[in-house]
């Protein structure tokens, strides 16, 4: 019995592993080709992904955006999570790492629900402002350059519903937040995040010790 969250050693992940996720062929096959790349270590873990998809089906989610889609890990999670009539807006500026992503979006028959937009993120959620989606959007993943975090979890809120929700990816940025001695600029920029999020009154939250650290932000207000 414990009354805090365990410490996951290779043992317990992968008893985890073995007994809780359900990882389907393609997404190992994608997870598998991308652990060959430089920074493969950006690619959301196997179980959350699974998390992701479960969190898209609890809230009916018809409308998203993903900030930083790398090679489509996560994409495929959510996309194939949303009903016929959903649709994912992908921001990313690497084609790339996109043109993977395609690959698998097309080989799990997800073009139809997502659309990708080539250009810095700030860019293409300006456009959707600009266009209209004010308070239209169910659920944003943030999963990006860190130091962008504050801007990219600004536009969402004003980008998402009431009731709709943001998961920020890397919140625990592998235990270095918590060494003050660590003063990387990536390490700053999540601390700084998770200091502002901690004075955000106007939101409901949580830091889930998923992956490396998966926070998730209720919004409350109109």
């Amino acid at each position: 019995m414990s009354n805090r969250t365990l410490s996951i050693d290779d043992r317990i992940y992968g008893y985890l592993c073995d007994v809780a996720v359900d990882e389907p062929d393609l997404l190992r096959q994608l997870r598998e080709e991308t652990a060959q790349l430089e920074y493969s270590e950006m690619q959301i873990s196997p179980e959350q992904g699974q998390f992701m998809s479960l969190l898209i089906k609890l809230m009916d989610v018809k409308r998203a955006i993903e900030i930083g889609t790398f090679t489509g890990y996560s994409s495929i999670c959510v996309a194939r999570a949303m009903p016929k009539d959903g649709k994912l807006i992908c921001c990313d500026i690497s084609p790339q790492w996109t043109d993977i992503a395609e690959r698998y979006w097309a080989l799990a028959k997800l073009q139809e629900k997502i659309d990708l937009y080539l250009q810095p993120a700030e860019k293409t959620l300006q456009m959707l402002l600009d266009n209209g989606a004010e308070n239209s959007f169910d659920f944003v993943f943030i999963d990006a350059d860190k130091q962008s975090y504050v801007m990219y979890y600004e536009m969402a809120l004003r980008l998402l519903r009431k009731g709709g929700i943001i998961a920020v990816d890397n919140t625990l940025w592998s235990g270095a937040v918590a060494d003050p001695n660590n003063t990387e600029p990536g390490t700053r920029a999540i601390r700084r995040f998770n200091e502002m999020l901690k004075q955000d009154n106007r939101v409901t939250k949580s830091l889930l010790t998923i992956g490396d650290g998966l926070t998730l932000v209720l919004k409350e207000f109109d």
